[in-house]
């Protein structure tokens, strides 16, 4: 996937001009975009003054000892790192380990194996934390490997943006 992509690139050029209008710093926990989402903010001239930085912790050792997700919740075979407690917990850990007023978290299951009961290929969750308040969605995305790691950054990006709508109200 090509960080450049004109969608992809025209969403990034966005949420920096403005995150850099309303002075709000971002931040990124990635697993299955393996920091593609940070790739893409930092692929616009200027982003700088925005991304504070990203946490890529595809292992599971990362999201808990830098990210500060539950070992319960990591260990729960009902929940695991393709859930909703995580994606929260990432999140908040990346608000709190980068020092940004905004971050968007991303884990799921690109493919083209990794399924598991109720969570199929194209399983995404996806957390924002704004201004200490955090919310969790969950998306399915259809297509091969890289369409769902393309859909799973536009979707990121997009939630950056309504972090940073909702605190530059």
């Amino acid at each position: 996937m090509d960080v450049t992509d004109s969608l992809i690139y025209a969403a990034a050029l966005d949420l920096v001009n403005e995150a850099s209008a309303a002075h709000l710093t971002c931040g990124c926990a990635e697993s299955c975009t393996g920091g593609l989402v940070s790739g893409a903010i930092t692929a616009v001239p200027g982003s700088s003054a925005v991304l504070r930085g990203g946490v890529v912790s595809y292992a599971i050792a990362i999201k808990e000892e830098v990210l500060g997700v539950s070992k319960d919740v990591l260990d729960d075979p009902a929940l695991g790192a393709v859930s909703e407690p995580c994606a929260l917990q990432m999140c908040e850990g990346a608000c709190r380990v980068l020092g940004c007023d905004v971050s968007v978290s991303v884990t799921g299951i690109a493919g083209p194996g990794g399924e598991e009961p109720g969570k199929p290929v194209g399983t995404v969750w996806f957390g924002l934390c704004a201004g200490g308040e955090s919310r969790a969605e969950r998306c399915v995305f259809s297509g091969d490997r890289d369409s769902v790691r393309r859909a799973a950054v536009l979707h990121a990006l997009g939630l950056l943006r309504e972090g940073v709508a909702r605190l530059s109200r």
